[in-house]
């Protein structure tokens, strides 16, 4: 089991179902295999998460020491959008980090579980 967030470079929507229609759209057009390469920000974004926790990788010895539920956690970016996941029993300290990041560096944060805004 796991719990994801969704990360964008863009306007800060109005509310929740503003921003359930912005992750849809988004979702739509930017994941689903193509590849896009993610924005500067979002690069940013990705390397501040990894640089706080290790990146899964198929060599790592110890997958404790991360929350991510999968890696690189870079391929889960692209273009805007970074939608990723993380373990459920590491979730709340992460997700904590992930939402101040995302706040510090100006980029909206969604709870698509909850369909909620968290910046």
């Amino acid at each position: 089991m796991s719990y994801d967030l969704a990360v964008w470079e863009g306007e800060r929507p109005a509310g929740d179902a503003a921003a359930r229609a912005v992750f849809a759209d988004l979702h739509g057009e930017f994941m689903g295999g193509r590849g896009v390469e993610p924005t500067a920000r979002i690069g940013q974004y990705v390397a501040a998460l990894v640089a706080r926790w290790p990146d899964l990788g198929a060599d790592d010895e110890d997958e404790d020491a991360s929350p991510w539920s999968d890696g690189p956690l870079i391929a889960n970016a692209s273009s805007p959008l970074f939608y990723f996941g993380m373990v459920f029993s590491k979730y709340q300290e992460a997700a904590a980090y992930a939402v101040d990041v995302a706040r510090s560096a100006g980029l909206v944060c969604f709870d698509p579980q909850d369909g909620r805004l968290l910046t």
